[in-house]
């Protein structure tokens, strides 16, 4: 297949299916999905600050030269592990309206990255051009087809939903696996919270605080579950679309 001239990096061209595959060289057995994936095994089971050239290659039997007919540097590879962790997006968008769509597309997302924590780990640092991401983004907009928004508004409602899903995905990500590892302090201070505030602070200087307080909302659920259950997301969520159908009726 002839190139485009995109100006993106080979390997991105390649994923997309602009650019034709390396077939010259050593260890042409490889490929850029046998690349990827082994990146993805990397840092699944060792975490992303393991992920490098050299142990990929390491993974795969080779030597990080060979990587590098694929994959021109580690920022790349992580883009397309990225990508490669998100997976393939379901038809999201139904006949049942925009809001349905958008709550169905933010828990898809929120469960592509409990499989993958790794990934919110890698910076952001240029906006999603992994066919993947840009999957995504599509079923997003088509959530919105029909809505009587601005196209730059749709982008901005979907830029608002997945800041919020990925936050939340981030944030309960990190408590969850206090509790994975059996973390003795954290359990601690999690199971005591609402009693340690109530003890450091003072009523008078904290008065919004202690009204939480005494409605014992930070007291432990008590269901045995070990992990940050999603109420909250719920709760967001539903006001963010809340807000959003404020502007929609808005426009009649």
């Amino acid at each position: 297949m002839s190139e485009r001239g995109t100006g993106l990096p080979a390997s991105f061209e390649r994923a997309w299916g602009v650019r034709e595959r390396p077939t010259k060289g050593p260890k042409a057995g490889l490929s850029l999905e046998r690349v990827v994936a082994a990146g993805v095994a990397v840092a699944a089971d060792e975490g992303i600050g393991a992920v490098s050239m050299s142990r990929v290659a390491k993974e795969l039997g080779t030597s990080a030269m060979s990587l590098y007919r694929y994959v021109a540097a580690k920022d790349e590879l992580l883009a397309l592990m990225v990508d490669a962790a998100l997976g393939s997006m379901p038809d999201i968008a139904g006949d049942d309206g925009w809001r349905a769509g958008l709550e169905r597309w933010a828990w898809a997302e929120l469960a592509a990255y409990r499989r993958h924590p790794w990934a919110m780990q890698v910076p952001i640092n240029a906006p999603p051009i992994t066919p993947n991401q840009i999957a995504y983004l599509e079923q997003g907009l088509r959530c919105l087809g029909g809505a009587p928004l601005q196209p730059h508004e749709k982008m901005s409602v979907i830029l608002t939903v997945s800041s919020f899903t990925r936050s939340w995905a981030s944030l309960t990500g990190q408590i969850n696996q206090a509790f994975a590892t059996g973390d003795q302090a954290a359990l601690d201070m999690m199971a005591n919270y609402g009693t340690l505030l109530t003890t450091l602070t003072d009523p008078a200087e904290f008065p919004a605080l202690h009204e939480v307080l005494a409605a014992n909302v930070f007291d432990p659920a008590g269901d045995g579950n070990d992990e940050m259950p999603d109420e909250d997301f719920v709760f967001g969520l539903a006001r963010l679309l809340d807000g959003i159908a404020v502007l929609i009726d808005s426009r009649g």
